[in-house]
């Protein structure tokens, strides 16, 4: 018996290991998570791959879909005239915010922010570009 439930555990926890590829190997990630009456919002990008999945509000959507070079470039275009790199976090402490963070893991954007804390003045608006940005391919493949 103790057998059996030893390789059960064993399975189970290849399993639950397995499970979480997706969201740990990507290029490119959006999230957006918190708030008072929390929700959580991702979109991972891994070559041409998207997945985006939300869950808040009642609602629970998660789905696949494929991303064109051209949307891929016009993304890596906003990240550069925006100087993402450069965009610099605040060091405020503030709870209960919705935070939105992104993780560029490869090309000349790479790098991570979020807003958790707020973005210093001078670069909200090259934050607020960037996130309006991810937004619009959210709207463009996800249909609520």
């Amino acid at each position: 018996m103790k057998k059996i439930l030893g390789v059960f555990l064993i399975i189970l926890m290849v399993l639950s290991c397995n499970s979480q590829k997706k969201y740990s190997d990507f290029d490119i990630s959006y999230s957006k998570s918190g708030g008072y009456a929390p929700s959580y919002e991702n979109l991972l990008i891994k070559g041409n791959d998207a997945h985006y999945s939300f869950e808040g509000q009642d609602k629970k959507i998660k789905k696949n879909f494929k991303i064109s070079n051209e949307d891929l470039k016009k993304l890596d275009e906003t990240l550069s005239k925006n100087n993402f790199r450069r965009i610099q976090e605040d060091h405020k402490k503030f709870y209960d915010n919705v935070t939105t963070s992104i993780n560029i893991k490869k090309g000349a954007n790479e790098s991570s922010k979020n807003d958790g804390s707020l973005i210093m003045p001078n670069y909200k608006t090259n934050w607020e570009n960037i996130t309006v940005h991810f937004q619009e391919i959210i709207n463009n493949n996800v249909k609520n």
